[in-house]
């Protein structure tokens, strides 16, 4: 049979696992190994974070209730000095954790309990979206014709007057997909899987908490002209504002 150039089974991948469920972890854990992944595992959050500051990891599962550290604190001391991906895992419910591990630069989050397939469905979409970021050609900046706003696709950032917004890749990816379609609205379904690469569903609020961290970022960098807006029962729009 042969393997797909985007499987993300291959054992070059290193997954770190931090989680204080021993049975959970060690559940995880030989399921991943049989998926051929390299893993680490931590049960203690602080732990956790010195492997994560001290291994090559592709990716991070991150249980938020923790003992020394909770998973918060650590995303956000990780976030401090590493780009590494991470997947919370948080109880169903948890919902004010979850919005909150986004602001923090969490790149998704998995609803516990959860599935195996669905863990692994979640697992090789970050990984192909980080992989796809990784090989993507750096290409010119995109600017308005009065240069009031950048887009860096190199740097994935956007710009106001020299001031960057520090995006993340899945919020710089949500701006420039709304940017190559401005005024026009595009669906949930659409950016779900154009963004985020997995499919749309009611219960999921991962790309409205995305775009709140977007526009507040906006706003921190006054790019007033670039606004997004909801659209009632459908998704979201990018209005740029003519110049004053």
């Amino acid at each position: 049979m042969q393997t797909s150039p985007l499987s993300f089974s291959a054992p070059a991948a290193c997954v770190l696992l931090i989680e204080d469920d021993s049975a959970l972890r060690e559940h995880l854990h030989r399921h991943l190994q049989r998926r051929g992944f390299a893993v680490h595992a931590a049960e203690r959050g602080d732990d956790g974070l010195a492997l994560a500051l001290r291994l090559p990891v592709d990716l991070v599962l991150l249980d938020i209730m923790l003992p020394g550290q909770n998973g918060l604190a650590v995303l956000q001391q990780l976030r401090g000095q590493r780009g590494t991906p991470v997947m919370l895992m948080s109880a169903l419910g948890a919902e004010q954790d979850r919005i909150t591990g986004f602001s923090q630069g969490a790149d998704d989050y998995l609803p516990k309990p959860f599935s195996l397939a669905e863990l692994d469905a979640r697992v090789d979409a970050l990984l192909r979206r980080v992989a796809l970021d990784r090989n993507a050609r750096p290409t010119a900046p995109h600017s308005d014709a009065d240069s009031r706003y950048t887009l860096d696709a190199a740097l994935q950032d956007v710009f106001c007057e020299g001031r960057a917004a520090g995006l993340t890749g899945s919020e710089f990816r949500l701006l420039l997909t709304l940017h190559e379609h401005p005024g026009e609205p595009l669906s949930k379904a659409f950016l779900y899987q154009r963004v985020l690469h997995r499919g749309y569903t009611r219960l999921d609020r991962g790309l409205d908490v995305h775009v709140c961290n977007l526009r507040r970022k906006l706003a921190a960098i006054h790019a007033d002209a670039l606004q997004i807006q909801a659209v009632r029962g459908h998704g979201y729009v990018l209005t740029v504002q003519a110049a004053a």
